[in-house]
């Protein structure tokens, strides 16, 4: 009698040992999924700013002229001294012929427009531009504020909405900048983090998510505020020699006690 209680009483003991074990381990599961959870909960988003000031590293001055009349040929020739007299101007500056591209003559009959209602004036239009493309950013810049003379001798000179007669100065060196830029960025933004997270008692776990912002160039002198997402450009880029690049990262770390 006493073996078969035995025999019914070792089974009902593992039953209940395996029970047990499985409670405890489904609670110690439970609690680490509620703790997760709860961390999960606990984070902070902080920013990183980084400002590079920066020169620009090419000058792009597009010039452009017209002339008009009722005879075409003669308009034609009237231009084409005015396309001698800029090449003249710009060979005076110091630039290079290989600066320098003509772009092809726009001719303009304004009889031979049947939408046109403005028929008044010169029939003829002959439109033409002498872009300079240089590296030597100084140079442009200086023969720009020479611009007058073009003017002296007859030629209406136009070139676009840019300060110093349209000239357009870019910095194609971004690409070489980034790496260290979003490195610096991100290190400003785990010192953010550290310093709120002393401040509340916490410390910075891992990354919860992150985003490296956008790359702005804008001009040198334009005022954006510190942590300010936008271009920062109150003044026009492109009429700038000194830019500002500029990105801001933004980065979620956990907060662990």
């Amino acid at each position: 009698m006493d073996t078969e209680r035995s025999s019914l009483f070792a089974p009902a003991a593992m039953v209940g040992v395996c029970l047990l074990l499985g409670l405890v381990l489904g609670g110690w599961v439970l609690g680490s999924q509620i703790k997760d959870l709860k961390l999960a909960d606990r984070y902070v988003t902080v920013k990183g700013l980084v400002e590079r000031t920066v020169k620009s590293d090419t000058a792009i001055w597009p010039v452009s002229f017209k002339e008009a009349g009722n005879d075409l040929p003669q308009v034609f020739a009237k231009s084409e001294t005015d396309k001698n007299s800029v090449l003249k101007f710009f060979a005076a500056q110091g630039v290079q012929p290989n600066e320098i591209s003509v772009g092809q003559i726009k001719v303009t009959d304004k009889l031979a427009n049947e939408y046109g209602g403005n028929n008044t004036g010169p029939r003829y239009i002959v439109e033409q531009t002498v872009t300079v493309q240089s590296k030597d950013v100084d140079k442009i810049a200086k023969a720009g504020q020479k611009t007058a003379e073009l003017v002296q001798a007859g030629i209406v000179v136009g070139g676009g909405n840019g300060q110093q007669g349209g000239i357009r100065y870019e910095f194609t060196g971004l690409n070489a900048l980034k790496p260290d830029m979003i490195t610096e960025a991100t290190r400003n933004a785990r010192a953010s983090a550290d310093r709120f997270a002393a401040d509340s008692g916490s410390q910075v776990g891992s990354i919860r998510s992150a985003n490296q912002g956008v790359f702005s160039i804008s001009a040198a002198e334009s005022g954006a505020a510190a942590g300010d997402e936008g271009d920062g450009g109150g003044t026009n880029a492109d009429a700038s020699i000194m830019k500002k690049v500029r990105v801001v990262a933004t980065v979620d770390y956990y907060l662990v006690r």
